[in-house]
């Protein structure tokens, strides 16, 4: 048995007033209960160090920056990293990324057990919009403030297992899951921020959009035999809501954790990573079922097509 127990770390909202030493101090106390609980690994969200701030329009370019990380770790942080190592606990966690080039990323990383960084991921499928949209109902921005990301899907080796991760919108496109899963990942980690309402309107209610942001993770898992860990801000932050339901879902697509808050709450499991090898070495056994000759257009094409040549 390769058991790794995972604290799936959800924070409450971030306030933009909000200074990075008020929220790096409840990211340790959250750690502080993963230490007590025996976890091996923390996962924090998406932008876990602010408030969602593609939510603000922004015209300043220096503004903007305030927003993000220019390096990892840094003072305000560096806490976290230290305690993390005293304690043998790697960690993972989400924030916006200003390279020394200039250039801007939604970014996760993960750690070791002695805080050593080991994998690096940069968010690639961006919602939102770039310009102010009066035909929303909230704004986001997403577009605007970050590039995306430039370093695939990778795949690490930490604590005895593959590893990889996702940010936010990625965990609604299999193709993301897929191509980790195409490098034999069995734990995949996730933070996301998602607004409660729809910003376009439509039908899709609160508990509709916990269920697609479950859904699809729970697919992700299942599909590619791999553990997903899904980590929220949730919340009212500034009068916007995220919504929670952070979650811990094993290779089968089961559930065996979730959130029930909207707060800082520490969801742990003691996973093991050998549960992912039956689904694939059977079912999904992609050297012997996949049938990659007839999968060109997921590669080549963006927008829809219909059989007419007409576009959609």
């Amino acid at each position: 048995m390769r058991e790794i127990v995972i604290g799936a770390a959800q924070m409450g909202p971030i306030q933009k007033a909000d200074t990075r030493d008020v929220v790096v101090a409840r990211m340790l106390a959250l750690l502080e209960q993963a230490i007590d609980a025996g976890c091996d690994m923390v996962v924090y969200p998406e932008l876990c160090l602010t408030t969602f701030f593609p939510r603000w329009m922004m015209e300043d370019q220096t503004e903007v920056d305030t927003w993000f990380e220019a390096e990892m770790p840094n003072a305000a942080t560096q806490p976290l990293f230290d305690r993390a190592a005293l304690a043998g606990v790697a960690i993972s966690l989400g924030y916006a990324e200003l390279t020394p080039e200039g250039r801007h990323f939604n970014t996760q990383i993960f750690t070791d057990k002695a805080a050593n960084t080991i994998g690096k991921y940069r968010k690639v499928h961006l919602p939102g919009h770039s310009e102010w949209d009066p035909e929303r109902s909230h704004q986001h921005l997403e577009k605007r403030y970050f590039e995306p990301g430039d370093l695939g899907f990778p795949v690490w080796r930490n604590l005895d297992a593959w590893m990889g991760m996702l940010v936010c919108n990625d965990r609604r496109w299999p193709e993301a899951y897929r191509e980790m899963g195409l490098q034999g990942v069995e734990l995949i980690m996730l933070g996301y921020n998602t607004p409660t309402t729809n910003g376009q309107g439509g039908e899709e209610d609160l508990e509709k959009r916990i269920f697609h942001s479950t859904m699809s993770m729970q697919a992700g898992a299942y599909q590619n035999s791999a553990w997903v860990v899904g980590v929220a801000k949730a919340g009212v932050e500034d009068g916007h809501g995220l919504f929670g339901g952070s979650c811990i879902i094993d290779p089968d697509g089961t559930v065996c954790q979730q959130a029930v808050t909207d707060g800082d709450e520490l969801l742990v499991h003691a996973s093991d990573m050998d549960k992912a090898l039956f689904g694939k070495q059977t079912i999904f056994d992609f050297k012997k079922h996949r049938r990659t000759e007839h999968y060109q257009r997921i590669v080549t094409q963006t927008g829809v097509i219909y059989p007419d040549g007409t576009p959609g």
